[in-house]
Formats: C-alpha cells, structure tokens, sequence
C-alpha cells in the first residue's frame, strides 16, 4: 500500500519490521494532529507484515470512553494471547489475570503486569516475529499505558515490533518517536486530485491550502464542499474535519443517527449490545446500514467500529443532551453482567445527585484498585463524589480519590482534590490526613521542608485526644487504597528508615480512612491515631534527614518519642532508626552506632519481615559500614518484591543494594544495578531516587576515568538537588567528582570540592565519613595537614569497630607521618588489616599508596608486589585511572616482568554489567525464564545475551558457567 508523500515514514517502518524479522525488538511511536495519518501508517505497517507472510499481528485502540477503566485496552490488545497466560511465572499470570479481571486481586501492581506483557509477547512472538499496533494511544487507560510502555522499555532481541499511534500530549516515555508533520502541497494536490477528481480548481487549491497537508482533511473536505462560503472557515482543523463529519451524520435517517448515537457511547463496539440498546430505543431494523453505506462505520464479526475516532466524537455530540442520556441509560441496563462499565453509564445519565450510581462507581473504584489501576480508581471516586449529596460522604470520597491519584502519580490532579475535600470538611483528623498527603505531594514537587512542617502540624493534630462530641468521617474499607502494593506511589513509610525516599502516605494514615468514632473515642481508635501520629512523625524525621537538618530531625524525634508508643505498635524499628539517626547528626557515631547495629542485626535474622523493615536496616548497614549485611538484605528484598510483584519497593531496594555492591567492590554488579534502578524509579515515579542512582553512577564512572560521563550524571543529581533539596544524592555527584580529580592526579582540585562538600548541604550526612580519607589523602599529595577529616574517621572507625575501617585508618595517618619507619609501621598494618576486609577497592588503593612510598624510600623491590596486586585488581575492577598509576609505578620501579597482570578471572570485564548478571544467574541453575523474571527481561533476550557472552568467558554451554570464578 502506498501511501502520497509518506517515503521517509514507510521506511522507517520497513526497517522496524525488517529488524523484527531478525529477531530485533523495536518500539516506534507515531505522533501528529488528528488526521495527519497515523493510522493509515499502521494500516501500512499490518498490510506490510501480512503481504510478507510469517508475521502474527494483533492491534488495539485507545477509546475515550474507556480511559478510566483499568487495563481495558491492555485486554483488547491481549486477547488473541489470552490462554499463554498460564505459560508465565506466577506472579506475572497472576497480576494480569487480575487485571482482566480472570482471578482475584494479587499483589502484584501494574508492572508487574508490564512484566506480564513482556513474557507475553515474547512467547507470541517465539514461532514467528510480532507485530503489536496501537491506535489512539493517548486515550489508552493509564493502567494499560503503564504497563504496555513498561514491557516496550525492556524489548530487547524478541523479535517484535510496536507502533503506537497518538497525538501530541502522549508521553512517550523515552521511546523512540516518527512525528508526522502535513504533506507537502504537491503531494496534497496529487491526493485531492486522485481522491476528488470532479472538484473545480479554484475549490481544490483552497483544500489543499486550508488542509495545511492533513490528508484526512484532503479526504473530508470534499464532501461538503457545498457548505463553504466565499471565505476560509476560521476554525481549527480538527474541529472543521469533525464538522464535516456532523454535516454526513445529519444527512441520515434518524434511526441511523440514533444507532450512530449508541455505537459511539458503547464503548466496547459490541454489536450485539448496541442493536439490544438501539431496539430499546425505538430504531427500526437495520439501524446501521444507512451509516455503514456511508463509510462511517464497519461492521462485522460481532463488532462495530468507527472508521476514525473523530467520526465516533461526532457522532455523539450530534446528538442532543437528552439522547445521550437516554443512550447510557439504557446501556447501563444492558451491561448489567459488567459492573464497571454499567457504572460509568449511570453516572453519565445522571442529572444531580445519584447515589445509585455514586455507590457504583464506588465499588468499581474498589475493583480497580484491587487491579492496582490507581489512575482509574481516582476517577471513579472524584465522579462518585461529585454525585453525592452528603458533605461528609462528599469529603470522604473526594481524600480517597486524592490518595489515589497521588499513588498514580498524578500530583497536580492529587492537589486539586486535596483542596476539594479540605473545603467540605471539619473534622480537624481528617484535615490532619489531609495534610499528610498535602505533605507527599509537597515532597514529590520537591518541597520536603514544607512537607516536613506539614507533617509536624498533622501528626500533633493525630496526638491530640478526640472532644467527646466530636463526629468523625466514617472510613470505607472498599475504597481504602491497599499501601502494601501499590504501583508507581512512594512505598509506605511503616517502621522504616530509608535512603532516599518521598513522604509516604501509608494505609493507616490515608486521607478519609481514619477509624469510625461516631461520638467520642475509643481505646483502640486512640491508639490507632497516635499511630499515625507516629507514622507521620517518621516520614517528618525522614525529610529532615534529607535535608541534613539536624534541628529538624531531632524535633521530629523527640515528638516521636513523645508519644510514648509500644512494642505491640510496630513502630518499634522506626522509633529506635530515628533516635539514631538523630544521635548520628548531633553527638557523632560513638553515641549512634551501637543502636544502629542493633537494627541492623534485626534485618538480618528476620527475613520474613515486610521490605520496610528489610530496606531500612540495609540502609542503617551502610552507616554501620556492614556492607556485606546491607548487600545480603538488599539483595534478599529485592528478591522477594520480585516474587511477590511488589515493583514499587525495588528502586529502594536497588538503591541499597547498588551501594552496597559499590562498597564490596562489585562495581559491575553495582552499575547494573543502579542503572536497572533509575530505569525502575521511571516506571514507578520516584525521581527522588534517581537523582540518589544517578550519584553513585557518576561516582563509578569516575573511578573508571570515564570524567564526561561522571560530570554528565553528577549534574542530574545537582539539578534534583536544586529542584528538591535533597542531600543524599549531591553527596555521591561531590564525592564522584572529588575522586576523579584524584584519580587523574588532580589533587587541588579534588581536596577544594571535598572542603565544600564538607561544609555543603550534605556535611552532616553519612558520606562525608567516607569522605575523610579522600580528604586526607588529597592533603597529604599537597603537604598540608588534615587533622580534621583525620579525627572524623577516627572516630568513626573507633565506633564502627570494623577491620576494614582501621586498616584505612592506619594507611590515613601513614600517609601523613613524615617519619619512614613509622609510616611503614603504619602501612604494613594497614596492608594486614585488609586481608579478608571485603574491600577489595582500599585495599588496593592501600597497596598502590604503600608502593609509591616505598618506590620513594628506595624499596623497590619491597614496591611491586604491593603494585602487582594493586594492579592486579584496579585492573578487575575497571579502575583505570588507578591501574595506570600502578602499571606507571611499576615501570618506576623497574620491574622486569611484562607489566600485563591481568588473570584468566579479568575475562569478565568483557562482559557488559547486564550479560555478567545474567551469567551469574545462569551458572546457579536457572533457566532462561527464571532469570528473565528476575532482570524484567523477557527469556528470549536472555538467551540473546547468554549467545554473547559465551565466547567472551571461552565456554560453549551453561554447564561450564559453574566452573568459572564469576566474583570479580
């Protein structure tokens, strides 16, 4: 088929068919006005694959109407598939049964089900290469577009290809893009001419001018070319191509408009139902003949579907206001066997309050969310309250629509709805969770010193015992929003302490979900709020963490500890996290440590705990220095959200793990990780923690002396840290770029970055510990004291009690003791100190400075076995700034030997973070698709890089994997 004016995009369609049939996977994303043909570019794309054979295709279509119903598109691209389901890995057959409403609600969240789709597709696509359309895109539900856009990010070697269709205003997410603009007026007249030939000339040049190249409107036009006057209509070219499209509607016998009239509002274009409704409403036989002679429709195979979406628009809103309403009125009659369907009808044919059809909607908001469909629940509950004649209902409904569309991400919709119940109510609790989600929102607007506040005002409000008289909103259980998996919001805040996180608005202090009092207060609801109090004074304690703000901190502290909670609360941890951390700030780690081990060792034993307890004494392990215990939780977190389908959790749980990898010396494991992470905390929206991921990249880009990428990531996290305020992920950008100019012997420019860092935003958090030997070292190159960051570390490593923490020490104060003797006293511990540390990275940092000292001191020989093995691993790591400071010391020191010490093990630095992980996978056992559901991968690709990897290691089959030193 080919189309005018339309080479340069049929190429690229071509091309992403030609990769498909390779066994490339491809996404394109076709973007313009209505009209400009986008669908009759995937028209082109489905005759291509079906005229070249061995090509499957299925193709959906983004319907307006049906936008607010969770994964209805998703279902209508999927059904072809539908009995694969049982084919994938539980937790993914069990998310997308879920959402199609097959099985009962899981876990599992919407991307869990974008996972689902991945496998989905991949298993569609393993016998002959794929072809998914996707038409009208921009009205896709959020919970399908979540999905389908999370699975597209992930093709890698499938085989399939994606075309999805929108207008602009469609985010894209990142993924490659083909925007259409009009055709040219040689093209444009070649269409007219070929479309229109009876049309006078002088009538055809002013279509093709006032068409601006739009080829439906080269199409349209025409046909009521009647209806132009002498000059341009000065209308916008959509709405003149839909007016046109009115103008044919009117035409009809009005039995057709009225079936044109039910086709449009039935969104799901099934026949059967739309003849049913139209029977109903008094059209004689044949009701859609007249319309489908005319080209308006096609029928067939059960369905009828508009031949363009703007003929659908047209054709409902030709119709008056009470034709409408006597259309949905009678659909929802009929569509009584589909709950949430029935109940967008009824509310659309409501004229004021109807709490027949608010309650439905209700309940269908509490289908969605069992669906995780947070976009869809948020709409169902705002258009419920809306038809609801009790302030207090009204309140309720309005906080449960706001918590959800902050859990969907939509934080100015989230605003807007806050304010809407704030006004209606006063009950001063319900106002207090209403200011705790004001607070979320503030933070993900990157105002956590105004969420801060927010909080502190609400949990006061939460501690104060209730008036005796003093009514209080009744919460609904069906509405109130599940904080355990919820997709794309913060996870909930619980007993933990995080890294880098937004503020939570958890289960039990949901806006309009406090317990029922009716008069008075029971023992049980004033316990349950001084919980939330509690809740909302750890989220408050949090932000001020992250704002290294020890006042801060310690008044969210002491207020917690005010409350005089329990054990039996379950805010234990927390408490204990926050005391801590406030200690750490204000009187050093002496006086913190010691708790925080404790937390620490909890994390550890209690692996059946939820992942905030989990993820929050990982991150408590890094202030310990317990590196290997926050990898081993990190890793066994991430795990379990993997199996559970609790996606929301794992950029929290990457973001600990990463550094904690980072710490072990697994710079290839951290890589892969963090940038798995920052690709996760896209889907879910937590930029906070990218601006943290994108920090401790640019710090391993800088030790592999790759400086435009570390400068290039390190000022993401400084314009997060503009934007937010928020210390954690600065700290890392200032630690990278110091330890690059250190690592290119740059060491002025390092120790001044250092000394702002120090004195900076971030100088009261954990890493400007880590911080002090750099500091030191950088001093010592220029002869100047370090005194400071040298009592800093001491003390830490004194409270730390760690082997690995006095071993830098010692190479610390080595490095400034002027007296050779003493020096290699102190180096020569240092050296003993970190055999069996788990730090293979100072280690050999250690070496490398006790080589060079010993070069100076005329020990040359002494020298190189500590610059060997130096090398030997900056070589491993991929520290290449530090291996050439090795090999050139090495040179100095006049060793004889081929300075090429790499071993058989530094194979794996051929491999790519991804192809190492998936190796490491592979040689436990795994299969294919196991690893594919741990990597968000689909198996095909697994395989792909499996193929890859193989010759780089020198193996021919998984089982010689198991041979292999897979460790560096």
């Amino acid at each position: 088929m080919a189309l005018r004016g339309r080479a340069a995009e049929q190429a690229a369609l071509d091309a992403l068919l030609d990769g498909a049939a390779a066994g490339r996977s491809g996404v394109l994303v076709v973007r313009g006005e209505p009209g400009i043909g986008k669908t009759a570019l995937l028209g082109y794309a489905e005759e291509r694959a079906r005229l070249t054979g061995g090509v499957s295709v299925v193709r959906a279509t983004g319907v307006e109407t049906e936008a607010e119903i969770p994964f209805a598109s998703l279902h209508l691209l999927l059904r072809p598939a539908l009995d694969g389901i049982d084919r994938l890995p539980g937790p993914q057959a069990a998310a997308l049964r879920a959402a199609f409403g097959m099985g009962p609600g899981s876990r599992g969240d919407e991307l869990t089900v974008g996972l689902a789709v991945l496998s989905l597709v991949a298993e569609m696509a393993a016998e002959s290469p794929l072809l998914c359309l996707v038409d009208d895109a921009h009205w896709l539900d959020h919970a399908s577009a979540r999905a389908l856009l999370f699975a597209a990010r992930r093709l890698q070697a499938e085989g399939v290809a994606l075309v999805l269709g929108a207008r602009d205003g469609f985010d894209p997410c990142g993924l490659p893009e083909l925007r259409l603009a009009g055709l040219s007026p040689a093209s444009s007249a070649e269409l007219l001419a070929e479309r229109s030939p009876d049309l006078g000339l002088p009538l055809r040049r002013r279509i093709v001018e006032e068409s601006a190249g739009n080829p439906l409107a080269l199409l349209e036009l025409p046909r009521t070319a009647g209806a132009y006057g002498p000059e341009p209509l000065p209308l916008p070219l959509p709405h003149r191509i839909q007016e046109a499209y009115r103008v044919r509607i009117a035409a009809l016998p009005p039995g057709s408009r009225t079936a044109l009239l039910v086709a449009a509002a039935e969104d799901g274009g099934d026949l059967g139902v739309i003849l049913r409704a139209a029977d109903e409403l008094g059209v004689g036989p044949d009701p859609l003949g007249a319309a489908e002679r005319d080209g308006l429709v096609q029928v067939g195979a059960g369905r009828v579907a508009f031949r363009h979406p703007l003929m659908r628009a047209a054709a409902f809103h030709a119709a008056t206001y009470r034709s409408r309403q006597a259309a949905h009125r009678v659909l929802a009659d009929l569509l009584r066997d589909e709950p949430d369907r029935r109940a967008w009808h009824l509310a659309a044919a409501a004229t004021g309050y109807d709490e027949e059809a608010a309650l439905a909607l209700e309940q269908a908001a509490h289908r969605a969310q069992q669906r995780h469909g947070h976009a869809g629940t948020a709409a169902a509950l705002q258009r419920a309250a809306d038809l609801t004649r009790d302030p207090a209902a009204r309140a309720r409904r309005l906080a449960a629509a706001a918590a959800a569309a902050a859990d969907a991400g939509l934080t100015s919709r989230a605003k807007e709805l806050i304010d809407a119940a704030d006004r209606i109510t006063a009950d001063p609790r319900t106002r207090a969770r209403l200011s705790a989600l004001r607070a979320r929102t503030a933070f993900d607007e990157g105002s956590p010193a105004t969420a801060h506040e927010l909080l502190l005002s609400a949990a006061a409000t939460m501690a104060k015992p209730a008036p005796e008289a003093e009514p209080r909103a009744q919460a609904d259980a069906e509405t109130r929003p599940d904080a355990g998996a919820r997709a794309g919001a913060v996870p909930d805040a619980g007993d933990r302490w995080e890294a880098d996180t937004g503020t939570a608005a958890h289960a039990g202090a949901q806006t309009g979900a406090g317990p029922a009092a009716g008069g008075g207060q029971s023992a049980d609801a004033r316990t349950g709020d001084r919980v939330e109090a509690g809740l909302m004074l750890v989220d408050a304690a949090r932000n001020a963490w992250q704002l290294s703000d020890p006042v801060r901190l310690r008044e969210a502290a002491d207020r917690l500890d005010a409350l005089g909670l329990r054990a039996t609360d379950g805010l234990g941890a927390a408490v204990v996290a926050v005391a801590g951390a406030a200690l750490f700030l204000e009187r050093g780690p002496a006086y913190a440590l010691p708790t925080m081990r404790t937390l620490v060792a909890d994390g550890r034993r209690n692996r059946t705990a939820g992942p905030a307890l989990r993820i929050n004494a990982a991150f408590v392990a890094g202030l310990v220095g317990d590196f290997e215990a926050g990898r081993e939780i990190s890793a066994d977190v991430a795990a379990d959200c993997r199996a559970r389908g609790d996606l929301g959790w794992l950029p929290l749980a990457h973001l600990t793990l990463a550094a904690s990898e980072l710490y072990v010396g697994r710079f290839r494991d951290a890589e892969a990780t963090a940038g798995e992470g920052v690709r996760l905390a896209a889907d879910t929206g937590q930029p906070n923690r990218a601006g943290y991921l994108h920090g401790i990249l640019a710090w391993l880009a800088a030790v592999r002396g790759d400086r435009q990428q570390a400068v290039q990531l390190a000022a993401r996290s400084h314009d997060h840290f503009e934007a937010t305020g928020i210390a954690n992920g600065l700290a890392w950008a200032e630690w990278a770029l110091a330890l690059g100019d250190l690592g290119q012997g740059r060491f002025a420019e390092s120790l001044e970055r250092l000394d702002a860092a120090q004195s900076g935003p971030v100088r009261h958090q954990i890493q400007s510990v880590y911080f002090a030997p750099d500091r030191v070292e950088a001093s010592a190159r220029l002869g100047l004291p370090a005194r400071v960051p040298l009592e800093q570390f001491a003390q830490w490593a004194a409270a730390s009690g760690l082997a690995w923490a006095d071993a830098v020490l010692h190479r610390c104060r080595a490095l400034l003791e002027p007296d050779w003797a003493a020096a290699h006293g102190l180096f020569s511990a240092a050296v003993r100190g970190h055999a069996d540390s788990g730090r293979p990275w100072e280690a050999a940092r250690t070496r490398l400075l006790f080589g060079e000292r010993l070069r100076r001191e005329r020990h040359k020989a002494e020298a190189r076995p500590h610059l060997r093995a130096a090398l030997r691993t900056f070589e491993r790591l991929g520290a290449a700034p530090w291996a050439d400071r090795a090999r050139a010391e090495l040179r100095a020191s006049g060793a004889a030997e081929p300075l090429d010490v790499r071993g058989t093990g530094d194979a794996l630095s051929a491999l790519s973070p991804q192809e190492l992980q998936i190796v490491r996978l592979a040689a436990t056992g795994m299969t294919n698709r196991e690893i594919g559901a741990q990597l968000f991968l689909s198996p095909k690709t697994v395989s792909y890089h499996l193929y890859r990897a193989f010759p780089k290691l020198n193996v021919s089959s998984r089982a010689q994997l198991a041979g292999l030193d897979l460790t560096g």
